[in-house]
């Protein structure tokens, strides 16, 4: 059944992820498309009034009498925002700030319905304290409970609290309080108005800016295009530093007084999935190698792999998100013996939703990237003390 509604998603997402996708389709495609743009346009009506009962003071966001950053984006998955996050809270921790990271936990392990349903209509939820996965000090929570972009964050930093909960105001508070924080990083925040930021940083993947520029679920755009003149920073990240002119004078016209910074993905190294042995990228060069990835946009990786190198001799694309079986992981390593493959490559992001594997007869790395500045001579550090430490004139 699980397979079934993964399928389904997948093949949703190809037809509505990009402009053009959804021509030339047959006769009960199209009639699918005319009910989700009817879906697409009740989607945007509530989107809009929502804004609207915020901009007008009739809905007020909490404010916690702290910092908060939000780093979000206008569509559904895909800009690589989970690095950016990732050093965002690292620089504000180095620069002596306590910083809490509140996510929602996409896909996280959930209650039973009945059991949710029960505790909103008793306010249950509301008293329930928030997910911790790591209190800056230790992990609490595995990937399951946590969601693997949560648990990703928390492995990888240290002194820097994550904390899981749909409402991100009770998080907030709880890390103010419990934790000692004093700066918060709104994970996937652009859409969350509940809680007051002070700055909301945007990403825009230059590959797919807006997908087919219509909203959810005709399209992949949470909100309307023009709505990102809520920006104060909008990176376009997956850059090559050629090309995004077109898209720049665009983002320039919809927000005037953004600053626009261009970023990109960039490839480490190599880490074994259940060691800490560690292969520099070069050890790619000439390695046969098969590809497995749950993501939203699982190309560039694999492009990324051809590009250092690797003959790519299968790819096994899995729907974002997928929680992998043992017997899964099992049938592809089977499957990469067949094939002559040297080494099985995934991303950071599936390797955390990995089961704990009995034997592992192919090696299994995962490849570890980074955010790296690609706009004017400052280097990610730079940039984001400008960003986060002007002084309040300057906001």
């Amino acid at each position: 059944m699980l397979e079934r509604f993964e399928q389904a998603e997948k093949g949703l997402v190809k037809l509505i992820g990009r402009e053009g996708a959804d021509q030339g389709h047959g006769r009960r495609v199209r009639l699918l498309l005319r009910v989700l743009k009817e879906l697409s346009r009740v989607y945007g009506l509530i989107v809009g009034v929502r804004l609207f009962l915020y901009q007008k003071g009739l809905f007020r966001p909490n404010n916690l009498g702290c910092q908060v950053i939000s780093i979000g984006n206008l569509t559904v998955g895909g800009t690589g925002k989970t690095p950016v996050v990732e050093i965002f809270a690292r620089e504000l921790q180095k620069a002596g700030r306590r910083v809490a990271i509140l996510s929602r936990g996409y896909k996280k392990t959930q209650p039973p319905l009945g059991s949710r349903i029960a505790d909103r209509l008793l306010l249950r939820d509301r008293r329930r304290p928030p997910r911790v996965v790591t209190d800056g000090s230790k992990l609490l929570l595995d990937s399951a409970m946590s969601g693997d972009e949560p648990y990703m964050l928390a492995s990888n930093l240290s002194d820097v609290a994550v904390i899981v909960d749909k409402d991100r105001v009770k998080g907030g508070r709880f890390a103010i309080n419990k934790l000692g924080c004093d700066t918060l990083v709104l994970d996937d925040g652009f859409q969350y108005m509940a809680l007051k930021h002070r700055l909301d940083i945007v990403l825009v993947d230059r590959t797919n800016p807006f997908g087919n520029e219509h909203v959810l679920p005709r399209g992949i755009l949470r909100e309307p295009i023009r709505n990102i003149s809520r920006a104060s920073f909008i990176f376009i990240t997956k850059s090559n530093g050629t090309g995004a002119e077109a898209l720049r004078a665009r983002l320039r016209k919809l927000n005037p007084t953004a600053e626009i910074i261009e970023c990109r993905h960039t490839a480490r190294y190599l880490t074994h999935v259940s060691s800490s042995e560690r292969h520099e990228l070069d050890y790619l060069k000439g390695l046969r190698v098969v590809a497995m990835s749950g993501i939203a946009m699982p190309v560039g990786f694999e492009e990324e792999l051809r590009r250092r190198g690797a003959e790519v001799l299968d790819t096994h694309r899995f729907a974002d998100h997928h929680r992998y079986s043992q017997q899964e992981i099992i049938d592809i390593i089977n499957a990469a013996k067949r094939e002559g493959a040297e080494a099985i490559i995934t991303t950071e992001k599936d390797a955390v939703r990995f089961p704990r594997l009995d034997r592992c007869d192919v090696p299994i790395f995962f490849l570890r990237v980074d955010i790296e500045i690609l706009s004017g001579a400052e280097d990610f550090q730079e940039c984001i003390s400008r960003i986060c430490f002007r002084s309040p004139q300057a906001a």
